[in-house]
């Protein structure tokens, strides 16, 4: 147990450095890359002109702006740290790492546009706070560890 620990600190720690924070020219490209793809992925759902650029317009004074924060990045880090740091072989590490990817994409996307429907209700921006810091982050924890506890479940441990 305290080997997964510092692994999935150590992990934790070189994702962030190295894919999140703009500390090089693949950081920059792989973070604009996904908000790009978050953006394209809203608009599908949006209505017309609701999204203009990096914002969404709410209502003609509040708009939601999507940036690197927004993009879906940092929960999935914590799934492919903890994924990383489990003893498990590389094919199914990375088969579950694309997994992690491909559901916190489409999860992202839903948890912005829930909080796009319940800031456009009555309520408004005051609804912001609980539907994206509550609920929102709720959905995304709830399922990385779905994710986790089905990667876990789904292999074999690899006895070192």
């Amino acid at each position: 147990m305290k080997r997964f620990v510092a692994l999935y600190f150590l992990f934790l720690a070189l994702l962030f450095v190295f894919l999140y924070l703009p500390t090089s020219p693949v950081s920059l490209f792989l973070n604009q890359a996904q908000t790009d793809l978050t953006l394209k992925l809203l608009d599908l759902f949006l209505e017309p002109e609701q999204l203009q650029g990096i914002d969404i317009m709410i209502t003609p004074n509040y708009k939601i702006i999507i940036n690197q924060a927004c993009n879906g990045f940092i929960p999935f880090f914590f799934l492919a740290a903890s994924i990383l740091a489990y003893p498990a072989s590389l094919l199914h590490k990375t088969v579950w790492i694309v997994i992690g990817y491909v559901v916190f994409s489409v999860v992202n996307v839903m948890r912005i546009l829930l909080v796009v429907y319940f800031v456009q209700q009555e309520g408004g921006r005051d609804n912001f706070h609980w539907s994206h810091d509550m609920i929102g982050n709720t959905v995304l924890m709830v399922v990385g560890l779905g994710l986790f506890v089905a990667f876990m479940r789904s292999g074999r441990v690899r006895i070192r």
